[in-house]
């Protein structure tokens, strides 16, 4: 006898889900490796923090947020594993010129502001401290833009954390 209802047999059910997964894996946008990353030998986390922001501020810029993100993670337990971060931290700033020319290029990349740079040390190697953030791309001169800014900004504080040795 067959059964019309999806669910009828374990085979209904079985296709449906395998559908399901097929079509949810479509759905998803594909994440492209947009990271820069830029790390620092022979430094430590308080330093390479301290000429991230000067470096910042250098531009004219002002802080708006420090997120301590590596606390977060250990007050928060989640997933049970292990933290692999020394510290970490994301520093979050903008530019109200850039921010003015990306919205009116796009009114959608309002979701680029505010600029952020992560900043993290890992467990096994304390004195490696990495500067890392998400590349705006160069599609239109206001991500070109920001893209200089973020690398201007990461090229200075690497180099001012070089500095503590």
């Amino acid at each position: 006898m067959f059964s019309v209802h999806l669910f009828g047999t374990s085979l209904g059910a079985s296709h449906f889900f395998l559908v399901f997964l097929v079509l949810l894996g479509i759905s998803t946008p594909t994440i492209a490796d947009d990271t820069v990353v830029v790390t620092v030998t022979h430094s430590d986390f308080r330093t390479a923090h301290d000429g991230l922001i000067e470096a910042i501020e250098s531009e004219g810029l002002v802080v708006g947020n420090t997120l301590p993100f590596r606390d977060m993670l250990a007050r928060t337990a989640v997933g049970g594993g292990a933290i692999p971060y020394g510290e970490a931290e994301i520093i979050q700033f903008c530019s109200s010129v850039l921010a003015a020319e990306l919205v009116r290029e796009d009114p959608r990349q309002l979701t680029l502001c505010p600029l952020s740079v992560a900043l993290y040390s890992l467990v096994e190697k304390p004195t490696e401290i990495h500067l890392a953030y998400r590349s705006p791309g160069g599609s239109t001169a206001g991500r070109r833009r920001a893209e200089s800014l973020l690398q201007r900004i990461v090229r200075r504080a690497a180099g001012l954390a070089r500095l503590h040795w």
